[in-house]
């Protein structure tokens, strides 16, 4: 039953073509086969079934997978537009028997294995897609679609192809385009033999077996649907024998298969796979779309465009219509595609900004569909569990990138920030912590951004050797992590993620090695880094009810092994330790802020005790004594004046330029607030002035580049009156000492009526007065520090830096 006599039917098609879809459909129907074999893993022929199910949704894809190590899997992607899709549910449909006939899984992930060329790494040739994929073999290959677009004239493929195929009206003989195709791609294999496809000769000689097989049963009834590529070698006449010897001593693997949602972005180019398509939303479109497709498209655009709340209305969308035929018929093109639709689009409704097509590009042209399979696929044992604890927490899962925000107050939430924490442990990144767009401090609120991408299929196969549900697979990883982590600062993050995560099996263990190993390491930056992941845990812990009384004990005594530590550690550091060393300083200080708040009394008053020394010893870094001078001012532990005297030390003569810049960073850098210090205490400023004015010229030129970087974390408004109070001189002491009176807001004393401004304002917030009384309190004006109206450019070296 060939397309011009006896033998069987080849349907040479392009993966992922509605074109070709639509012509294997109307050559089924023509030739009415008894059997219809598809590229395709054999292995998989126990799940063809399912492909009728009214649960199955494509895009989906078939996974194969090693069962020792499931990393080493590959995917054959399908869509509703896919040829080889089309012909599996035509034969379904009318009880026809479907047969996948390409070279089995189990061969070609173990040639995989055993690769060591970028030739032997093509097992799975056009449909069958590795999760491991090297660009190296795309570069190798040859495109028979980019060599036919050239030789008629054409640049680009893709163009071609819709010209050729896709736009193209059905033939009266539906077997004429697959007789085209294969002569061309005859003459191909004939210029170009394997084309650089690595393995396609075993993958062709396993295919004739399979088709002579067939044709043994069903004699001339039988219908083969595969890459156009294909057809010349499977028209080729070689004996059995000669097949056979091809395929014999092939390494074997042991596999399982499963089907597994697949989305349109992963069908893309721009995904990485070869046997991709650019415009796998658009291809969708013409391939559903029942007539005017180009009148239907544009509809879709305009609807895209007004749910963003752009204004795009019926005439756009007319004029649009219009727009593209008419590129279509200057450009001597059957129908417009996408090029011309996004040229109309670009000119009617994007009034020629390229900025809203990247919208429809990702919604639209690609999309993001996300394929579903029914229950009764196979599956590990850890998917179902997944797929359970989804149904029942309410969590789908979607391509369309979403943030979800969760209270931990509320059991459903709580529930399923514990999943979304225990499938990161088992490197299931279905879900990333983000940052709120709502501002919060607390612990009580989570933010997450979820993605499901096809990949994680794989990960949670993989994931199933620790246990057969996501709480006895994460424990298990846990404390598998926990024995194997290197550094101290690792199981310390671990136990955090145990707490996140509600482990409580895993986290004795960890607090185990947590024990063990703080008490052999003596770094104390080791031990500084690991402070303030144990003791956010603690904080963690109280908002999920879990009893952290070992984790606060261990807390505790690294909290005072690191005051031990400190000080001698902080001694003769070079400038990128002492760098370092700060951040670690900070660090410590947030932790002991929060281990005072959760009960564990004492560790501020000692902490306060470690900053006084560091900050008054000569032997430490000026960077890391100014930060200890800065932390205990913020902290209301420096006397009166005693701020001014310390800097007044460190910028004294007999400090060099370098270390006293150093020690400017340190107090007043660093995104802390700095800025703000030096505008309300003149004293501070005056003295970081007199010293910049003193440095000498060579000096000056060395230390610019530090206090540049200090001084230009200010915000813009910080750094203007900065500028203001230098150039009028801070309580009179400036260059302008003769002008009487001090900026506004900057006198030695108290302004009483500009403290009772705020007033009126505080009590509204409160509710404790009306709007009227508001509004009569703030009809007049008030001026405030650095929203004067002079440009206040000071003309000194301060000024210059800030």
């Amino acid at each position: 039953m060939s397309q011009r006599g006896r033998g069987p039917l080849l349907l040479g098609v392009r993966h992922h073509g509605p074109g070709s879809a639509r012509a294997a459909r109307a050559a089924l129907d023509a030739a009415g086969p008894g059997v219809v074999l598809v590229e395709g893993p054999p292995e998989a022929d126990a799940l063809v079934s399912l492909a009728a199910d009214e649960d199955m949704v494509p895009p989906v894809a078939l996974l194969a997978h090693v069962v020792d190590e499931p990393g080493r899997s590959a995917f054959w992607p399908l869509a509703e537009f896919s040829p080889e899709w089309v012909a599996i549910r035509w034969a379904l449909e009318r009880d026809v028997p479907v047969r996948f006939i390409d070279l089995p899984a189990a061969h070609s992930l173990a040639l995989r294995a055993q690769a060591v060329t970028p030739d032997d790494l093509e097992g799975l040739g056009e449909q069958g897609e590795d999760q491991s994929g090297d660009d190296v073999r795309e570069a190798m290959r040859v495109d028979p679609l980019a060599v036919l677009a050239e030789t008629a004239g054409h640049d680009d493929p893709e163009r071609w192809w819709e010209d050729v195929v896709e736009h193209r009206a059905g033939a009266e003989d539906a077997f004429a385009p697959f007789e085209a195709l294969g002569e061309a791609m005859g003459a191909l294999r004939e210029e170009y033999g394997d084309g650089g496809h690595g393995l396609d000769l075993v993958r062709e000689a396993y295919m004739r077996l399979q088709l002579r097989a067939a044709q043994k049963e069903f004699a001339d009834r039988v219908a083969v649907v595969c890459g156009a590529w294909h057809v010349p070698a499977l028209r080729v006449k070689t004996t059995v024998a000669a097949d056979r010897a091809v395929l014999k001593g092939l390494p074997k693997a042991k596999v399982d298969m499963t089907w597994v949602p697949w989305t349109h972005r992963r069908l893309a180019r721009a995904g990485g796979y070869g046997a991709g398509i650019d415009s796998p939303g658009w291809y969708g479109h013409l391939f559903s779309a029942p007539d005017r497709p180009v009148e239907r498209w544009m509809t879709k655009v305009a609807g895209l465009f007004r749910d963003e709340d752009r204004i795009v209305s019926s005439a756009h969308v007319i004029e649009a219509v219009r727009l593209a035929e008419t590129l279509a018929a200057m450009r001597g093109r059957p129908l417009a595609g996408l090029t011309e639709t996004t040229d109309a689009i670009r000119a009617v409704m994007c009034e020629g900004s390229d900025v809203p097509l990247s919208l429809v590009h990702d919604k639209l042209v690609v999309g993001d569909v996300l394929g579903e399979v029914p229950d009764a696929a196979p599956a590990v044992p850890l998917q179902r569990d997944l797929t359970r604890l989804q149904r029942s927490l309410r969590l789908k899962p979607e391509a369309l990138e979403r943030e979800l925000e969760l209270d931990l107050r509320k059991e459903t939430d709580a529930a399923r920030s514990r999943l979304l924490h225990r499938l990161r442990l088992l490197d299931v990144g279905w879900g990333e912590p983000a940052r709120s767009v709502r501002a919060s401090t607390g612990t009580f609120r989570e933010t997450w951004r979820l993605r499901w991408e096809p990949e994680l299929s794989v990960r949670v196969a993989e994931a199933g050797v620790w246990g057969t549900t996501v709480l006895s697979a994460a424990t298990a990883r846990a404390e598998a992590d926990a024995i194997g982590a290197q550094a101290l600062a690792d199981v310390t993050a671990l136990a955090e993620r145990c707490l996140l995560a509600e482990l409580p099996e895993a986290l004795p263990v960890v607090m185990r090695v947590l024990a063990d190993r703080a008490a052999m390491d003596a770094d104390v930056g080791h031990l500084a880094q690991a402070l303030p992941a144990l003791v956010r845990s603690l904080r963690y812990g109280d908002v999920r009810g879990t009893d952290t009384q070992a984790l606060s004990e261990v807390a505790a005594g690294l909290a005072e092994r690191v005051f031990v530590g400190l000080p001698p550690a902080c001694a003769g550091l070079d400038g990128d330790a002492a760098a370092e060393m700060r951040g670690h300083v900070d660090a410590v200080h947030t932790a002991v802020g929060l281990l005072e708040n959760d009960g564990t009394a004492g560790h501020r008053g000692r902490w306060h005790s470690v900053l006084r020394v560091l900050a008054a010893r000569d032997s430490v870094a000026g960077v890391i004594r100014g930060r200890c001078a800065r932390l205990l001012l913020d902290d209301g532990q420096l006397a009166e004046g005693e701020a001014a005297r310390l800097m007044g030390l460190a910028l004294s003569p007999g400090t060099g330029p370098a270390e006293a810049a150093a020690w400017i960073e340190g107090f007043v850098g660093g995104g802390s607030g700095g800025g703000l210090l030096l505008v309300h205490d003149e004293r501070l400023l005056t003295l970081v002035d007199d010293w910049l004015t003193g440095v000498s010229a060579d000096a000056f030129t060395d230390v610019l580049p530090l206090l540049r970087r200090t001084f230009s974390a200010y915000e813009s408004g910080v750094r203007r009156t900065l500028g203001e109070l230098v150039r009028r001189g801070p309580a009179g002491t400036g260059p302008t000492a003769a002008v009487s009176a001090a900026p506004p807001g900057f006198a030695p004393g108290l302004d009483h009526a500009r403290a009772d401004a705020v007033l009126p304002v505080v009590r509204l917030l409160l509710g404790t007065d009306d709007a009227d009384a508001y509004a009569e309190a703030t009809s007049g004006s008030c001026s405030c520090p650095g929203s004067g109206s002079g440009s206040g450019r000071g003309d000194n070296d301060l000024v210059g830096v800030a």
